[in-house]
């Protein structure tokens, strides 16, 4: 995962080879989620998120496509939801919403619990006591926004100027040993890995990257399996 090119960071002041412009890029692109706490390329995720009394449960991100919706209840025993027993609306719709509405009107007799004589999905998720639903589908923009991707550049920029290596060899390796900021780090390109966890942060290390980043800030939701 990358938020701009390695033309558009030599542009905004990055030098080396294109494998350590990618490494410097990946960096930035690491911090720019640490700090947005958002997906700005298309990510398969599982989001934990409160569901209100009329089965409205608003999603952190901007969705793509939901696969499985299950009550969360101790023991993660519960059943997904078939998808008739909900609709999922996307803010990529003009006027719509990031959202799963749960059909709570619906029923389905092939599934216990849910059955229309004890109340159909409403039914179910009281009888769980679950006031949350897990949300496993595909979030992100479908493209990453021009400004996320020159906020990338320039911080890639500002953090290949503010590290010094670790020794003499460090800049022809594929992963980047650097002294930045006090801290011992070791950037690499994880293109071909996992995504894994990323935790929240404050700040870019770049109040002018911040600046540009202001409007895509997202706080205050759950997540599981991604950032």
């Amino acid at each position: 995962m990358a938020y701009c090119s390695v033309d558009q960071a030599r542009a905004a002041g990055c030098t080396g080879t294109d494998g350590e412009v990618a490494a410097w890029i990946s960096a930035a692109t690491e911090r720019i989620t640490a700090y947005t706490q958002q997906y700005f390329e298309p990510t398969v995720a599982v989001v934990v998120a409160d569901v209100a009394p009329d089965g409205l449960a608003l999603l952190p991100r901007r969705v793509r496509s939901v696969t499985s919706v299950q009550p969360v209840v101790a023991g993660d025993d519960a059943p997904s939801l078939p998808s008739s027993a909900y609709r999922v609306t996307s803010a990529d719709v003009l006027g719509g919403v990031d959202a799963v509405h749960l059909r709570w009107g619906g029923w389905d007799d092939l599934v216990v619990g849910a059955e229309s004589y004890n109340g159909g999905w409403r039914g179910l998720f009281d009888r769980w006591g679950a006031e949350q639903a897990r949300i496993t589908g595909t979030f992100g923009f479908a493209e990453v926004p021009p400004l996320v991707a020159q906020a990338c550049a320039l911080l890639a920029a500002h953090i290949q100027g503010k590290a010094q290596p670790s020794d003499a060899d460090s800049a022809a390796a594929p992963g980047l040993d650097v002294d930045d900021e006090g801290n011992n780090v070791k950037i690499e390109d994880t293109a071909d890995e996992e995504t894994t966890p990323v935790a929240p942060s404050a700040s870019t290390g770049s109040t002018q990257v911040d600046a540009l980043l202001v409007g895509y800030l997202n706080r205050g939701h759950s997540m599981i399996g991604g950032i």
